[in-house]
């Protein structure tokens, strides 16, 4: 059936819930597992300039280490959920302003045969300005998707 299965996380709650899924399914079927952490960039760009007005050349770089830091925690936790079930995983870490291409590209690349995720992680008015990173999955990936709810 499946023998790589692709699982993004970003921490939350409902997020977390299909990687517990997908860590089962990995287990059950003897299928490889590939966690990956698709941080999203700010729809902005960062300025250099803190509030006070002064030009800080390390803030953008500073901003960089801190969202990879937080993203690899999150891969960090998922691995050891992963290891306490006895299920090896590989981990990604990416960072983009698209992160359903990353989540893609990712799937394809690795040749996973399946994606399994979360419904959503935004609610309220941010999925609707937004859309889901899942959505967009769905409606430009041509590999499975399982979406847990």
């Amino acid at each position: 059936m499946f023998q790589h299965i692709l699982v993004p996380t970003d921490g939350s709650p409902l997020s977390d819930q299909a990687l517990d899924r997908a860590i089962a399914l990995a287990r059950g079927l003897g299928a490889r597992l590939t966690i990956l952490n698709a941080t999203a960039e700010p729809p902005f760009p960062v300025t250099n300039f803190g509030e006070d007005g002064h030009y800080d050349p390390e803030k953008t770089r500073r901003f960089a280490r801190e969202a990879a830091s937080h993203g690899q925690r999150i891969i960090d936790a998922a691995l050891a959920r992963a290891r306490e079930a006895g299920v090896k995983a590989n981990p990604v870490v990416e960072s983009s302003e698209t992160p359903h291409r990353v989540i893609i590209q990712t799937a394809e690349s690795l040749g996973c045969d399946l994606i399994c995720m979360a419904s959503h992680g935004r609610r309220g008015i941010n999925a609707l300005l937004l859309g889901s990173e899942t959505n967009k999955v769905l409606a430009h990936c041509t590999i499975p998707v399982l979406v847990c709810r």
